[in-house]
């Protein structure tokens, strides 16, 4: 480990993160005459806030909507995102944590989100001061997904041991990321309790609802479906719509997210057992229903 990071690493984390906005503060300044022509939004600049279901596209979303800062005075990083649950403990943050966070925000921040729906904040994010969007994926992927993260990508993620030393097989873990561990001493319910922690932003006309999916096989519609969301709010955007989805899908890497895996959709039907679709169907069958992934229970 470089000196830097043997810093980093010592530096309380609060102080590290407050060290991190000053920064971005100071480069976002520095920004602002490269757009010194572009004008504000007659109710001002918003924020433009992805939230995202946890392994359902986070960095994909913030790719393209850091995009926007190739064209207007928008963040071009994000200096501190905010997760409803922390991952080295597990223990679910409150509702005042988010709303401090919310308002700890600026008007051109471009901001990520594993953002639980509390009415509260809710009622924050459908203001005028967010663009808000929320991403999320067929939830048998998230569950393989899940699986691989938490056994081989994050060795300090809280049930990195329990995955990693209790449970010997793929199959083994599959079945806890599905169903949870409704006896542990740290919140982990199933896969469909976990969602419907986020399911009041599908029903907020504010909040722009993306398939993950749709990104991968119908990405461009999609991106035009990002653009018009936010000129609806920022109509005189100083550029051309198609130029405009060109320079956000050129903005796509995922392959540079720290958490990338294979990028693929549909990967569940290699992992999963017929037992796994069984215990699926018991404790998540409707979701993937509401959610448009099923007609009905016949997969």
């Amino acid at each position: 480990m470089s000196t830097k990071n043997q810093l980093k690493a010592l530096m309380p984390s609060k102080l590290r993160d407050q060290l991190r906005v000053y920064a971005y503060r100071a480069e976002t300044v520095a920004r602002r005459p490269r757009f010194s022509e572009v004008s504000a939004p007659e109710n001002g600049w918003p924020i433009l806030l992805g939230i995202s279901f946890p392994k359902s596209g986070t960095h994909l979303l913030n790719q393209v909507l850091l995009g926007f800062s190739e064209f207007a005075p928008f963040a071009h990083h994000i200096p501190v995102s905010f997760a409803s649950y922390d991952g080295d403990t597990g223990q679910k943050k409150s509702v005042d944590d988010a709303l401090a966070y919310l308002n700890s925000l600026r008007p051109l921040d471009v901001t990520a989100a594993h953002l639980l729906a509390w009415d509260a904040v809710v009622e924050q994010v459908v203001s005028e001061a967010f663009v808000p969007f929320f991403i999320y994926r067929d939830p048998r992927d998230v569950v393989v997904s899940h699986v691989f993260y938490i056994a081989e990508m994050l060795p300090d993620h809280h049930h990195h041991r329990y995955y990693a030393e209790e449970l010997h097989t793929f199959e083994e873990r599959l079945t806890v990321s599905i169903l949870g561990l409704p006896d542990a001493e740290v919140e982990f319910p199933n896969i469909a309790e976990r969602f419907s922690f986020y399911t009041a932003w599908l029903d907020c006309p504010e909040v722009l609802p993306l398939h993950f999916e749709d990104f991968i096989h119908n990405r461009r519609e999609t991106l035009g479906k990002v653009f018009d969301h936010v000129a609806k709010r920022v109509p005189d955007l100083p550029i051309d719509r198609e130029k405009a989805i060109d320079i956000l899908e050129e903005s796509v890497n995922p392959k540079s997210s720290p958490t990338f895996r294979s990028g693929k959709t549909g990967e569940w039907e290699k992992y999963f057992t017929d037992e796994h679709k069984r215990i699926f169907k018991d404790v998540a069958g409707d979701l993937l229903i509401k959610l448009g992934y099923e007609e009905d229970g016949d997969w």
